[in-house]
């Protein structure tokens, strides 16, 4: 009877940490990615050519609305670098869940390497007795 791999418990949880630090990983790449492309869309619609104001009131709301755009690019800039150190916290947190995982999945290997070399080397050791056994009665294999 072959004995279990006696962190096999701790091995699945590793898995499933792993899946979840996977989990955050990809959604703090996937909201980065999208206030990126909002900060870059609202850059270009401020750098797009405007038409020149025909009157004062224009102009003025003119200023005001860029006024409005520069304040929220700025809140835009600093979203986007907080979600950047918080994409890095999670590849960080992902490496070393993975990494936690390949150790026990490495003991998880070798204990059933050994497993096998012991069951094959008990199999032997049956055939060897066998072959002598019959050898000692006179019979052939």
């Amino acid at each position: 009877m072959s004995r279990g791999f006696a962190l096999s418990g701790l091995l699945r949880l590793r898995g499933l940490q792993e899946t979840k630090a996977a989990g955050d990983l990809a959604a703090a790449n996937r909201g980065l990615r999208q206030r990126m492309m909002e900060r870059n869309a609202m850059r270009d619609a401020m750098a797009a050519p405007e038409q020149a104001p025909v009157d004062s009131e224009t102009l003025m709301a003119l200023v005001a609305s860029r006024a409005s755009a520069r304040g929220m690019l700025l809140e835009l800039d600093t979203l986007v670098s907080t979600l950047d150190g918080q994409a890095e916290e999670a590849r960080e947190t992902h490496r070393r869940a993975r990494q936690e995982l390949k150790a026990l999945e490495k003991l998880a290997h070798r204990h059933e390497v050994k497993v096998r070399t012991e069951a094959l080397s008990r199999e032997q050791l049956l055939l060897d007795d066998l072959g002598a056994t019959n050898a000692f009665e006179g019979k052939t294999p």
